[in-house]
């Protein structure tokens, strides 16, 4: 009997649209800004059916009742709807552990989307076996990270490229990996 194994998944890494001003007592609102939701839309584009990404998996950090943490599912639902995939969303936002495990253990086609708080997402690689350090930058919203196995090496994929939030920000496409990028 010949075994017809599946590739092993691609696992790309995006930081959350982005943030509503801050409320008048300093604490961070919930949702998306309009730019967060524009963000959003623009993904459908971005990692969509005809996309070279082959999203078949999306992970998004779980979200509280009380609406804090919902960013990262606001940011791909609307890519979620389109590709008719249920977002897992059951992991809370510091179980990096958890998350890696997820990511690298679907087992069906395509590759996987993981849409996380910025802060996260370096502990999440780390935990996917990445070797080399790495920081999310701060400042920006529209990185694509990729770690492909034996996911030890993260590549800096480049910007999601949304026409109006990105233009210009940085090259689209492999621009190398991360651990030469001080």
């Amino acid at each position: 009997m010949v075994s017809h194994a599946l590739p092993s998944p691609i696992i790309y890494l995006i930081r959350h649209g982005e943030k509503p001003p801050k409320l008048p007592d300093g604490e961070d609102a919930n949702g998306l800004s309009a730019q967060g939701l524009e963000r959003a839309q623009g993904l459908r584009k971005v990692f969509g059916k005809d996309s070279i990404y082959d999203i078949q998996h999306i992970i998004a950090e779980h979200p509280k009742k009380d609406g804090s943490r919902d960013r990262p599912y606001l940011t791909i639902l609307p890519l979620s709807q389109d590709l008719d995939l249920e977002v897992d969303k059951s992991i809370d936002r510091d179980d990096v552990k958890g998350a890696a495990e997820a990511a690298k253990g679907y087992a069906g086609p395509g590759n996987v989307l993981v849409c996380w708080e910025h802060g996260e997402l370096a502990k999440i690689v780390e935990k996917l076996g990445v070797k080399e350090k790495a920081t999310y930058p701060g400042d920006r919203f529209d990185v694509i990270w990729a770690v492909k196995k034996p996911y030890e090496v993260l590549e800096w994929v480049g910007s999601e490229g949304v026409p109006g939030l990105d233009d210009g920000a940085s090259p689209v496409g492999p621009v190398g990996p991360v651990a030469g990028d001080d």
